[in-house]
C-alpha cells in the first residue's frame, strides 16, 4: 500500500511544472497566473461534498479567491476576468453571506467594492454598506474566548483578520466615511491583544490553541492561519493614508511578522503547516506559502522590506509554488478547509489557494518588472 501511494504521488508530481529561470520573466509569470485563474474559474464547484455549503459564490472559500482574482484582473491584458467577476456579483445580487456578524461572510465584499470602483457603479457596494451599517448600529458584546456561542460575532479567530477588516477599510476609502475604519481598527486591536503572541510574533488560530503544543513541545502556529493575517495586513494598509497612526499600527505588526516568517521558511521554499515545528510537517503546503510570498513581495514593492534581504525568500517561495502547478493550471498541495496544521496532497486544491497564488503572482510580477527595466 505504501509503495502504491508513493507511485501515485510520483505520478502527480510528474504532472506539475518545474521552475526555471524563465519563470521569472514577466511574460512567463503572467502566463502562469492566467493558467491558474482559468482553471479555477472553470472548477468553482470542486469543493468536497462535506463542505458543499461553501460552494455558494458568496462563501469565504470563493471570496478569498476573488481577492486574488481582482488583483489579476487589474494586471491581465483582457477584460474577461473583470467580466467574469461582475457576473459573479450579479449572481450574488451584490449581497454578503447570510450570517450578519460572521467575518467569513464579509470577505466577498472586498470584491464588490473593488468592482464598484472599477465600473464607477456605487450600487455594487450598497449591500455591503448596509450590512456594515447594521453591525455598527447593533454592535456585538460577545467575548473573544473560542467555543462560546457568540464568538463568531467578533474577530475571535485569526482567519477573520483577512476576511473582514480589509472590507471595512475599503468601505471607508470608498465612501470617505471614517466610521468603518474606526470600527475596524478598534476590533482589530482587540483581536490582536487576544491572539498575538509577542514572544513569537505570530498569531494563535484561536484561544483553544493557547495551551496546546505539538508532540515535540512547540506552540502551534498554523501556517495558513498566520497567512490569513499576514496577507490581510497589506489589504488593509493599501486603504489607509501612509502618514496615519492607523497605518503605522498595522505596519508595525507587519514588520514584526515578516522578520519571524523569514526565519521559518523551509529550504525547499515552502512554509511548514505548523510554523515552529517544520521537522514534523514535511509535506509542502501552497496556500500559506502563497500568502507569505504575497506579503513579502508586497512589502518589498512598497519599500517596507529590504529587497536584498527578502528577495531570495520570495524567489524560493515562488519557485516552490510554480512546481505545484499542474500542466492544466490546477494548483496542488492546498491544505483542505480546516483550522489547524494537517495534510495536503499533490492532486487536491480549493479556491482560496489559487486566490493566494494570484495575489502573490501579481506582486512578484511587479518586482520582476522592476528588475527588467
Amino acid at each position: 500500500m505504501k509503495k502504491m501511494k508513493n507511485l501515485l504521488l510520483g505520478a502527480c508530481l510528474m504532472m506539475t511544472s518545474s521552475a526555471s529561470a524563465t519563470d521569472f520573466q514577466p511574460a512567463e509569470i503572467k502566463q502562469k497566473m492566467a493558467s491558474v485563474a482559468d482553471w479555477q474559474m472553470q472548477n468553482m464547484d470542486n469543493i468536497p461534498v462535506k463542505f458543499k455549503r461553501h460552494r455558494q459564490l458568496r462563501s469565504w472559500v470563493n471570496g478569498a479567491f476573488f481577492v486574488g482574482m481582482v488583483k489579476w484582473a487589474e494586471l491581465a491584458e483582457t477584460d474577461k476576468y473583470y467580466t467574469w467577476l461582475k457576473s459573479v456579483g450579479e449572481q450574488n445580487k451584490w449581497q454578503l453571506g447570510d450570517r450578519k456578524y460572521h467575518a467569513d461572510d464579509h470577505v466577498v465584499g472586498q470584491m464588490y467594492i473593488a468592482l464598484s470602483d472599477h465600473y464607477k457603479d456605487p450600487t455594487m457596494l450598497e449591500g455591503t454598506q448596509q450590512r456594515l451599517d447594521f453591525i455598527l448600529n447593533n454592535q456585538s458584546e460577545s467575548g473573544l474566548k473560542w467555543g462560546t456561542k457568540s464568538a463568531h460575532e467578533r474577530w475571535a479567530w485569526c482567519d477573520a483578520l483577512f476576511m473582514a477588516p480589509p472590507t471595512w477599510a475599503a468601505m471607508s476609502a470608498a465612501t470617505g466615511d471614517p466610521k468603518y475604519r474606526e470600527f475596524m481598527v478598534r476590533e482589530y486591536k482587540a483581536a490582536t491583544d487576544f491572539l498575538y503572541d509577542e514572544d513569537e510574533d505570530l498569531y494563535f488560530r484561536d484561544s483553544s490553541f493557547f495551551k496546546k503544543r505539538e508532540k515535540s513541545g512547540e506552540k502551534i502556529f498554523w501556517s495558513r492561519g498566520n497567512g490569513w493575517v499576514f496577507a490581510g495586513l497589506p489589504l488593509i494598509m493599501e486603504q489607509l493614508p501612509k502618514d496615519s497612526e492607523d497605518y503605522k499600527y498595522f505596519a508595525q505588526i507587519y514588520n514584526k511578522m515578516a522578520v519571524k516568517l523569514l526565519s521559518l521558511q523551509a529550504e525547499e521554499g515552502y512554509w511548514p503547516m505548523s510554523l515552529l515545528a517544520g521537522h514534523s510537517y514535511k509535506t509542502p503546503e501552497t496556500s500559506g506559502t502563497a500568502f507569505f510570498v504575497y506579503g513579502f513581495a508586497w512589502g518589498v514593492n512598497q519599500g517596507l522590506l529590504d529587497r536584498e534581504q527578502y528577495m531570495p525568500a520570495i524567489k524560493k517561495g515562488w519557485s516552490c509554488l510554480l512546481e505545484k502547478v499542474h500542466d492544466d493550471g490546477m494548483l496542488g498541495y492546498v491544505q483542505p478547509i480546516g483550522a489547524a496544521p494537517g495534510e495536503a496532497w499533490a492532486d487536491k486544491t480549493i479556491a482560496y489557494g489559487p486566490g493566494a497564488f494570484l495575489a502573490a503572482g501579481c506582486e512578484v510580477y511587479k518586482l520582476i518588472q522592476t528588475d527588467t527595466k
